[in-house]
């Protein structure tokens, strides 16, 4: 059997405010533990929370932070007790490791990568066996690394309670990852898609994907009025919040009565007045829901998802980055200007 590396290199955050002084240092690395595998981490796809944990936007992490949640990669040993896995095996980590089903709780947050704990942005790393995930078979390696956040939000958000069905209309705001991973599941549902965004370049990628219905809100600012007029008056089935305060009383609006609003993010830069939420939501009785991204059993059924339809679920990337230029791919997934996933290639 080949020797196992004795050291992974891995990205630190020496302090927070801003990821333009990142540091890649070299660390010591132990073999697998009984229930653990060592996994070369081929890929890694950047989240808002990435960006905003550096900034200081989000509360979690800190100085000496290995960043950095969503990897896909190749098993190379496991632990004297693990049976599942074997050697060459590819996998997804699960975004909180201890997250395999049901409500999420305290102790399973502590396990979230990359914030509460250290980070996928390395060569090498330990992981539990239990929190690991098979990658389908047709997706690379950068592909897979979009699955565990931005695809597992909006499978959650569309498959949870109240599940996406054929004929609901779904409106996605934007064209980031988790949107565009909404607009394809709920187009494999059978549903409607309504998709927003500033520029009408990318409206014209989301319309490739299957979006029926394109609102510039730079030119249409009543974009919920908007969506009001195209479903009828009705309103929408399911709306992907990632705006914030900025959007949250429009989507709110836009929603249909007996409506979800799934609350994702807040990257609206737009200084919107406080939302009334307790009367908008009891007078629609909407269901208003926090996603904190998903299980390990619900990222399973998600990947035969993906498995089943592999021309309509399909990972957008929209820019790959070398390992040394990670400082770089940051700042391009500041920009706002990505549609998809920027990823980062770890290995060559």
């Amino acid at each position: 059997m080949t020797s196992l590396p004795r050291t992974t290199h891995e990205y630190v955050l020496p302090s927070i405010g801003t990821y333009k002084n990142f540091k890649i240092q070299e660390s010591p690395l132990t073999p697998p533990g009984a229930n653990e595998v060592l996994v070369k981490i081929h890929a890694v796809s950047l989240q808002y929370r990435d960006l905003a944990i550096t900034l200081g936007t989000y509360p979690v992490g800190g100085p000496g932070l290995v960043p950095c949640s969503d990897m896909a990669g190749e098993v190379v040993a496991v632990g004297a007790d693990v049976k599942k896995w074997k050697q060459g095996d590819r996998v997804c980590s699960n975004f909180s490791t201890d997250h395999l089903d049901g409500d999420t709780d305290e102790e399973i947050i502590k396990t979230s990568l990359g914030g509460q704990c250290q980070g996928v942005l390395t060569q090498y790393k330990n992981l539990p066996a239990h929190g690991l995930v098979r990658i389908p078979e047709h997706l690379t390696y950068e592909q897979a690394s979009t699955l565990p956040c931005a695809a597992l939000t909006a499978y959650n958000a569309l498959h949870g309670p109240v599940p996406v069905k054929a004929g609901d209309t779904v409106l996605v705001q934007g064209t980031g990852g988790v949107s565009m991973f909404g607009l394809q599941i709920a187009v494999a549902a059978g549903a409607t898609v309504i998709a927003t965004s500033s520029s009408n370049e990318k409206l014209k990628i989301a319309a490739k994907h299957g979006a029926k219905h394109l609102i510039n809100y730079r030119e249409i600012p009543a974009w919920d009025e908007e969506v009001r007029r195209i479903t009828n008056g009705r309103g929408v089935d399911h709306v992907i919040e990632v705006g914030g305060q900025g959007t949250l009383g429009k989507s709110i609006n836009a929603a249909r009565i007996g409506g979800s609003v799934h609350v994702i993010g807040f990257i609206s830069q737009d200084d919107a007045p406080p939302v009334n939420i307790i009367v908008s939501t009891l007078s629609k009785a909407l269901l208003v829901r926090g996603i904190y991204i998903g299980s390990v059993a619900q990222f399973k059924n998600m990947n035969r998802a993906i498995e089943a339809n592999p021309e309509k679920i399909v990972p957008i990337i929209d820019k790959v980055f070398k390992f040394e230029d990670t400082i770089d791919a940051y700042a391009h997934l500041e920009s706002q200007k990505h549609v998809g996933k920027v990823v980062i290639r770890v290995s060559n």
